[in-house]
């Protein structure tokens, strides 16, 4: 069987069936209609709509989001006054004439700055304004029926013809029945059956850009009502309630209210963590896992639950992850007349992946040297869980294999009364003494689980009892983050059906021919150039041939044979042939 493709029929001109290829593609693009010839002339109203008109339209759409992404990067770059004040402060004393340009700038509170509001909100307008009419405009769509075939099939990209021995009806029939079953829509008028298929293109474009707005007002939202603290908890300590005060530092969005607290508490029952003990990962965590006493509500019941790194606590819209883990030796302290004065677990941050730790112990109250004097005691303590003789300085191992802590302790005023915010982990020696030994050097001792250090001249003991483990708890609440996630998850699936989804129409007319044999005519066009359109129509076309025997092609009174050059020649071959350039002229 020859290919061929048709011309125009007589009586056609080169205007109709441009008018008829027109119409056949002009629905479908859904975006909006820009020129030049639009632009709107001078005035309020006008200079409104060609704002509004540039606004909505998808380029400014790209251009805010990608101005909002440049805008983020000096949020993660430069230290922000509402997550670590310290490295902003940091920051502005090693750079103190760049620290005065980015406070003119808003880079120290980059996500709440006019600047970033500003691209944020207009993004926000574009998406709504491009969405809601290309919404109404789809469901119109939806509604409304497949157009028409055009006069003239030969122009269109994707063609095909043949004859056949069955009456035109009945192709008619064979063919909605065939698209319907190929999940196409169907309409059938006159001499001719409109189908289309793909809308899920434009149904993924749109599901794209609502994802995007869900995005925006959860981040928004979630930003504005979040908050977000940290939590220290020793080994059998009393614990922690989710209130403001029993936080260690706390921060929120500018709506929040602490009345949006979930009710709920829970305390540290015991902290494990496994290490390498060989090879070049020798030291490498294996497992960090805290177990966990809660209780949810005032009267709520207690429950046991193991908290890992990535495996928070999870209670309503709060979540409670393992941050850090280190040491706390338990420590005694007697004045000079053998008097407890301390005796407590002090938490020691750790320095490097072998937690080796510092810290201070700071004796407030109730202490009185053997002179009777009230006096505040400071002793700066250094801890290594695994000693080794030669490697003073730091630990040769995370895990408690040979724990050994360094004491190096002052008496004096802690300056606690100062009324300036003092760390519980640095130590001010500006009004302390350091307590000498019988050689008149500064008394520094390393002590065992067990052993005492004695103060001189009657100043009392302090003894290292045991070891504790601490781990650090991170309780954030941030609202909108579900619907964050699920606005992500639509808009990768909804960005993937728009690129990936080709929207096509196919048209189907069979009409009886001069000889009384009927003439079928296929073809078809998609939005978007592809060779997926030519393919599927061939596939249609070769079953809905074998579903209608064609026919022989006539001989033409020159005695030409069947497969004639002759332009106005139809082909009995089902197969799709590309529509020829000189048929465009």
């Amino acid at each position: 069987m020859s290919k061929s493709t048709a011309n125009a029929g007589p009586g056609e001109t080169p205007a109709a069936e441009e008018q008829g290829l027109g119409a056949a593609g002009s629905q479908l693009s859904t975006a909006p209609a820009d020129s030049l010839a639009d632009m709107p002339g001078l005035g309020v109203v006008g200079w409104a709509r060609w704002f509004w008109r540039q606004l909505t339209s998808m380029r400014i759409a790209l251009l805010l989001l990608l101005l909002l992404a440049l805008g983020a990067i000096p949020g993660s770059l430069i230290p922000q006054s509402g997550n670590d004040e310290t490295k902003v402060a940091d920051f502005r004393r090693a750079h103190e004439s760049l620290a005065v340009v980015y406070d003119r700038l808003g880079l120290f509170h980059v996500y709440s700055s006019a600047w970033f509001s500003a691209i944020y909100l207009l993004l926000f307008i574009s998406l709504v304004g491009c969405i809601v009419p290309r919404t109404w405009q789809f469901v119109g769509q939806l509604r409304g029926r497949p157009p028409g075939a055009p006069r003239t099939l030969t122009r269109l990209p994707a063609y095909t013809t043949w004859r056949t021995r069955a009456e035109p009806e009945q192709v008619r029939e064979a063919a909605v029945a065939l698209l319907k079953k190929r999940r196409f829509r169907v309409h059938a008028s006159g001499d001719a059956v409109a189908a289309e298929k793909g809308y899920l293109r434009e149904v993924g474009n749109l599901a794209f850009h609502i994802a995007l707005i869900v995005m925006l007002v959860a981040f928004a939202w979630g930003q504005l009502f979040k908050s977000e603290g940290n939590k220290l908890l020793v080994e059998g300590s009393s614990g922690f309630s989710n209130t403001l005060i029993s936080y260690d530092d706390f921060k929120s969005g500018n709506l929040f209210d602490t009345d949006d607290l979930n009710p709920f508490s829970f305390s540290l029952d015991k902290f494990t963590g496994t290490y390498e003990t060989s090879g070049p990962n020798t030291g490498t965590p294996r497992t960090y896992q805290a177990a966990l006493t809660y209780s949810v509500g005032a009267y709520g019941k207690d429950a046991k639950t193991l908290v890992k790194v990535n495996h928070p606590l999870e209670i309503d819209d709060s979540k409670v992850y393992l941050t850090a883990h280190g040491y706390a030796p338990v420590i005694t302290v007697r004045d000079g007349k053998g008097k407890v004065v301390f005796h407590d677990a002090v938490p020691l941050l750790p320095l490097d992946s072998n937690v080796t730790s510092s810290g201070v112990i700071k004796v407030l109250d109730g202490y009185r040297n053997a002179r009777g004097v009230s006096e505040q005691l400071g002793i700066s303590a250094f801890f290594l869980p695994t000693y080794t003789p030669g490697s003073e300085t730091a630990s040769t191992f995370p895990s408690l294999r040979n724990p050994v802590l360094n004491l190096t302790p002052y008496h004096g005023d802690l300056g606690v009364n100062s009324g300036i915010p003092r760390s519980v982990y640095q130590l001010d020696k500006a009004h302390m003494k350091e307590f000498r030994d019988s050689k008149n050097a500064q008394l520094r001792e390393n002590l065992k689980p067990g052993e005492t250090m004695t103060l001189p001249d009657g100043a009392g003991t302090v003894t290292y009892d045991s070891t504790r483990q601490w781990a650090n708890f991170q309780i954030t609440q941030q609202p909108g983050s579900g619907w964050a996630l699920g606005g992500a998850i639509t808009a990768i699936f909804g960005l993937a059906a728009s690129l990936f989804v080709q929207r096509r129409r196919v048209w189907v007319r069979a009409v009886r021919g001069a000889d009384g044999v009927t003439v079928v005519e296929m073809a078809g066009l998609g939005r978007s150039e592809s060779a997926k359109v030519p393919e599927e129509l061939g596939a249609l076309a070769t079953t809905l041939y074998d579903q209608t025997p064609g026919a022989p092609d006539p001989a033409d009174d020159s005695g030409d044979s069947p497969g004639s050059t002759d332009p106005h020649a139809v082909s009995t071959d089902p197969h799709v042939v590309p529509a020829e350039k000189g048929a465009e002229q």
